[in-house]
């Protein structure tokens, strides 16, 4: 497992030392942002091409959730260590906006659901050594397995991941899209959030197996968006 995150980590670096990015990283960024919207989307059953995404012909909700989740991160970024509850409930907003009634937006459905979540938000404030891309696994089974507020949780689990991982250092350009990562191995990924839910330490294993993998996964399909800008 150690060396799996490793690995990853010298994925995402060998992405963050591409040339494109010393002039053209906001491109590469806007890019991943919208690949990895559509790639949440479609994780839980959004399937809306590209294309569509990037000529702003989309009216699925899910969809329009997940854009508005990739959009909203960059506001998030002073928030997320200061005030991890505050973003979370910021996500589903985002998330959920025009789908469930105003009242509910940001609001977890129980009261055990508010406990863990305030677990989560004590773990990502308090703890500064805990490796980023651990840190971005433990943050998104959480939320994707307790699923706290009942509806869109997927998406908040897959933005918030990807806030830890620009927050702590791992990819603070955003140009990675370890969403996409997650969506190559669909199957997998639903499998080891179930292995997660159990709390056993082979099903916790097997989940933070995938996600070094997705994150890999990720970084090459950054990449691959860097010799994109770069061909113009």
């Amino acid at each position: 497992m150690t060396d799996g995150f490793a690995a990853a980590r010298e994925a995402v670096d060998r992405l963050l030392s591409h040339r494109v990015l010393r002039r053209q990283s906001a491109a590469v960024s806007s890019e991943s942002a919208l690949r990895g919207a559509r790639a949440s989307a479609a994780l839980d059953g959004s399937e809306v091409p590209l294309a569509e995404l990037r000529a702003g012909e989309v009216h699925d909700p899910l969809a329009l959730g997940a854009l508005r989740v990739s959009a909203g991160l960059g506001g998030l970024i002073p928030v997320w260590d200061r005030a991890p509850l505050q973003a979370i409930a910021r996500l589903h907003v985002l998330a959920a906006a025009g789908t469930i009634p105003d009242e509910q937006l940001g609001r977890p459905a129980t009261a055990a659901d508010t406990s863990r979540l305030t677990g989560l938000a004590r773990l990502v404030a308090e703890n500064r050594s805990t490796p980023g891309l651990l840190l971005a696994a433990v943050v998104h089974g959480e939320l994707a397995t307790v699923a706290p507020f009942g509806g869109l949780d997927g998406l908040v689990a897959r933005g918030a991941a990807r806030l830890t991982m620009i927050t702590r250092g791992v990819d603070p350009k955003a140009v990675s899209v370890p969403e996409v990562g997650h969506l190559e191995r669909a199957g997998d990924y639903r499998a080891a959030l179930v292995a997660y839910s159990t709390g056993e330490e082979s099903g916790v294993a097997h989940w933070l197996r995938h996600c070094a993998t997705a994150v890999q996964l990720g970084a090459r399909e950054g990449l691959a968006i860097c010799e994109a800008v770069l061909r113009g």
